[in-house]
Protein backbone atom coordinates (compact mmCIF):
# COMPACT_ATOMS: atom_id res chain seq x y z
CA UNK A 1 0.00 0.00 0.00
CA UNK A 2 1.12 3.32 -0.80
CA UNK A 3 2.19 5.90 2.12
CA UNK A 4 -0.16 8.47 1.25
CA UNK A 5 -3.11 5.87 0.95
CA UNK A 6 -1.66 4.36 4.35
CA UNK A 7 -2.52 8.05 5.90
CA UNK A 8 -4.98 8.60 4.98
CA UNK A 9 -6.59 5.08 5.84
CA UNK A 10 -5.16 6.04 9.60
CA UNK A 11 -6.44 9.45 9.84
CA UNK A 12 -9.88 8.41 8.79
CA UNK A 13 -9.41 5.23 11.63
CA UNK A 14 -9.54 7.80 13.86
CA UNK A 15 -13.11 9.12 13.36
CA UNK A 16 -15.56 7.75 15.44
CA UNK A 17 -17.42 4.82 14.24
CA UNK A 18 -14.99 3.72 11.23
CA UNK A 19 -12.71 1.33 12.61
CA UNK A 20 -10.19 -0.06 10.17
CA UNK A 21 -11.21 -1.78 7.44
CA UNK A 22 -14.46 0.78 6.95
CA UNK A 23 -11.84 3.48 6.70
CA UNK A 24 -10.00 1.27 4.28
CA UNK A 25 -13.56 1.50 2.25
CA UNK A 26 -13.89 4.70 2.76
CA UNK A 27 -10.54 6.08 1.64
CA UNK A 28 -10.39 3.84 -1.68
CA UNK A 29 -14.25 5.38 -2.44
CA UNK A 30 -12.51 9.12 -1.90
CA UNK A 31 -9.12 8.16 -3.89
CA UNK A 32 -11.79 6.25 -6.62
CA UNK A 33 -13.76 9.36 -6.90
CA UNK A 34 -11.60 12.69 -6.87
CA UNK A 35 -14.17 15.18 -8.29
CA UNK A 36 -17.47 14.08 -6.84
CA UNK A 37 -16.18 12.80 -3.56
CA UNK A 38 -12.42 14.01 -2.34
CA UNK A 39 -12.45 17.49 -3.59
CA UNK A 40 -15.60 18.68 -1.86
CA UNK A 41 -14.45 16.53 1.27
CA UNK A 42 -11.21 18.74 1.19
CA UNK A 43 -13.40 21.99 0.68
CA UNK A 44 -15.74 21.34 3.36
CA UNK A 45 -12.96 20.16 6.04
CA UNK A 46 -11.49 23.91 5.61
CA UNK A 47 -14.15 25.97 5.67
CA UNK A 48 -14.97 23.92 8.87
CA UNK A 49 -11.75 24.51 10.29
CA UNK A 50 -11.49 28.07 9.33
CA UNK A 51 -15.38 28.83 10.37
CA UNK A 52 -16.86 26.58 13.10
CA UNK A 53 -15.71 27.74 16.31
CA UNK A 54 -16.92 27.23 20.01
CA UNK A 55 -19.36 29.99 21.24
CA UNK A 56 -17.43 32.18 23.92
CA UNK A 57 -20.47 31.79 26.07
CA UNK A 58 -21.62 28.08 26.48
CA UNK A 59 -18.78 26.34 24.27
CA UNK A 60 -21.12 24.52 22.18
CA UNK A 61 -20.42 24.61 18.09
CA UNK A 62 -21.04 27.68 16.27
CA UNK A 63 -19.47 29.85 12.92
CA UNK A 64 -17.14 32.80 13.66
CA UNK A 65 -19.81 35.28 12.50
CA UNK A 66 -22.24 34.21 15.19
CA UNK A 67 -20.67 33.83 18.33
CA UNK A 68 -22.13 33.97 20.69
CA UNK A 69 -24.25 30.96 19.07
CA UNK A 70 -27.78 30.77 18.49
CA UNK A 71 -28.86 28.94 21.57
CA UNK A 72 -27.35 31.48 23.69
CA UNK A 73 -28.78 34.04 22.43
CA UNK A 74 -31.91 33.17 21.26
CA UNK A 75 -34.72 35.07 23.45
CA UNK A 76 -37.48 32.69 23.09
CA UNK A 77 -35.48 29.91 25.19
CA UNK A 78 -35.16 29.33 29.06
CA UNK A 79 -32.70 31.47 30.27
CA UNK A 80 -33.13 30.41 33.74
CA UNK A 81 -32.44 26.61 33.12
CA UNK A 82 -28.66 25.38 32.08
CA UNK A 83 -28.12 22.16 30.48
CA UNK A 84 -24.40 21.05 31.57
CA UNK A 85 -22.73 19.08 29.18
CA UNK A 86 -19.32 17.34 28.06
CA UNK A 87 -18.83 18.01 24.91
CA UNK A 88 -20.38 20.44 21.86
CA UNK A 89 -21.90 17.26 20.28
CA UNK A 90 -23.86 16.44 23.30
CA UNK A 91 -25.72 20.25 22.26
CA UNK A 92 -26.92 18.34 19.11
CA UNK A 93 -27.81 15.64 20.56
CA UNK A 94 -30.05 17.01 23.24
CA UNK A 95 -31.45 19.83 20.87
CA UNK A 96 -32.07 16.64 18.27
CA UNK A 97 -34.80 15.45 21.40
CA UNK A 98 -36.81 18.77 21.25
CA UNK A 99 -36.93 18.76 24.93
CA UNK A 100 -35.13 20.73 26.53
CA UNK A 101 -35.36 24.39 25.93
CA UNK A 102 -33.09 26.58 27.92
CA UNK A 103 -29.74 27.17 27.61
CA UNK A 104 -26.10 25.12 27.55
CA UNK A 105 -23.19 24.91 28.97
CA UNK A 106 -20.12 22.39 27.58
CA UNK A 107 -17.48 21.32 30.17
CA UNK A 108 -15.15 20.36 28.03
CA UNK A 109 -14.94 16.94 29.48
CA UNK A 110 -15.59 15.14 32.75
CA UNK A 111 -13.54 15.31 35.97
CA UNK A 112 -10.87 11.68 34.91
CA UNK A 113 -7.80 11.26 37.51
CA UNK A 114 -6.55 8.89 35.12
CA UNK A 115 -6.31 11.52 32.01
CA UNK A 116 -5.55 14.05 34.69
CA UNK A 117 -8.74 16.25 34.21
CA UNK A 118 -9.79 18.27 37.06
CA UNK A 119 -12.26 21.04 37.36
CA UNK A 120 -9.45 23.63 36.67
CA UNK A 121 -9.15 22.04 33.51
CA UNK A 122 -13.00 22.21 32.74
CA UNK A 123 -15.16 24.73 32.06
CA UNK A 124 -16.39 24.97 35.83
CA UNK A 125 -15.09 28.42 36.84
CA UNK A 126 -17.08 29.67 33.44
CA UNK A 127 -19.55 27.60 34.76
CA UNK A 128 -19.57 29.01 38.37
CA UNK A 129 -19.74 32.94 36.88
CA UNK A 130 -22.51 32.30 34.37
CA UNK A 131 -24.46 30.76 37.56
CA UNK A 132 -24.18 34.47 39.00
CA UNK A 133 -23.92 36.61 36.16
CA UNK A 134 -27.11 35.32 34.29
CA UNK A 135 -29.57 34.58 37.33
CA UNK A 136 -29.29 30.53 36.45
CA UNK A 137 -32.26 29.18 38.75
CA UNK A 138 -31.71 24.99 37.88
CA UNK A 139 -28.50 22.82 36.25
CA UNK A 140 -29.30 20.33 34.64
CA UNK A 141 -26.35 18.02 34.53
CA UNK A 142 -26.51 16.28 31.48
CA UNK A 143 -22.96 14.01 31.45
CA UNK A 144 -22.57 10.10 31.29
CA UNK A 145 -23.37 7.45 33.70
CA UNK A 146 -20.04 5.58 33.98
CA UNK A 147 -18.12 6.43 37.12
CA UNK A 148 -16.55 9.70 35.55
CA UNK A 149 -19.49 11.07 35.14
CA UNK A 150 -20.78 10.55 38.41
CA UNK A 151 -18.07 11.89 39.77
CA UNK A 152 -18.57 15.06 37.90
CA UNK A 153 -21.97 15.35 38.60
CA UNK A 154 -21.68 14.88 42.57
CA UNK A 155 -18.79 17.54 42.66
CA UNK A 156 -20.93 19.63 40.49
CA UNK A 157 -23.77 19.25 43.10
CA UNK A 158 -21.64 20.09 45.81
CA UNK A 159 -20.13 23.34 44.41
CA UNK A 160 -23.40 24.79 43.61
CA UNK A 161 -25.18 24.06 46.80
CA UNK A 162 -24.24 27.24 48.29
CA UNK A 163 -25.06 29.36 45.28
CA UNK A 164 -28.97 28.26 46.02
CA UNK A 165 -29.29 27.28 42.60
CA UNK A 166 -31.27 23.38 42.29
CA UNK A 167 -28.95 20.71 40.15
CA UNK A 168 -30.60 18.07 38.58
CA UNK A 169 -29.44 15.28 36.66
CA UNK A 170 -31.22 13.33 34.01
CA UNK A 171 -33.20 10.36 34.88
CA UNK A 172 -31.80 6.86 34.64
CA UNK A 173 -33.72 3.84 32.97
CA UNK A 174 -34.59 1.56 30.51
CA UNK A 175 -34.16 2.52 26.85
CA UNK A 176 -36.81 3.66 25.22
CA UNK A 177 -38.62 0.45 22.88
CA UNK A 178 -35.90 -1.87 25.11
CA UNK A 179 -36.83 -4.70 27.54
CA UNK A 180 -35.60 -5.77 30.87
CA UNK A 181 -33.99 -9.13 29.36
CA UNK A 182 -31.85 -6.74 27.10
CA UNK A 183 -30.76 -4.58 29.80
CA UNK A 184 -27.73 -4.58 32.00
CA UNK A 185 -27.26 -5.09 35.97
CA UNK A 186 -26.58 -1.18 36.34
CA UNK A 187 -29.26 0.26 34.30
CA UNK A 188 -31.72 -1.82 35.99
CA UNK A 189 -30.78 -0.89 39.52
CA UNK A 190 -30.46 2.31 38.38
CA UNK A 191 -34.30 1.98 36.23
CA UNK A 192 -35.91 0.34 39.78
CA UNK A 193 -34.20 3.47 42.13
CA UNK A 194 -35.28 6.29 40.17
CA UNK A 195 -38.88 4.82 38.78
CA UNK A 196 -41.96 6.71 38.83
CA UNK A 197 -45.66 6.69 39.41
CA UNK A 198 -47.94 5.51 36.93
Amino acid sequence: MLPPIEDLERTLSRLPGLGRRSASRAALALLREPDRLLEPLVLALQCARREVVCCARCGAFTVRANDPCALCTDPSRDGATLCVVEEPADVVTIESSGAFRGRYHVLGGKLSPVRHLGPEKLRVAELVSRISAEGIKEVLVAVSTDMEGDATAGYLAELLKPLGVATTRLAFGLPADSGVSYSDPLTLRRAIAYRVTV
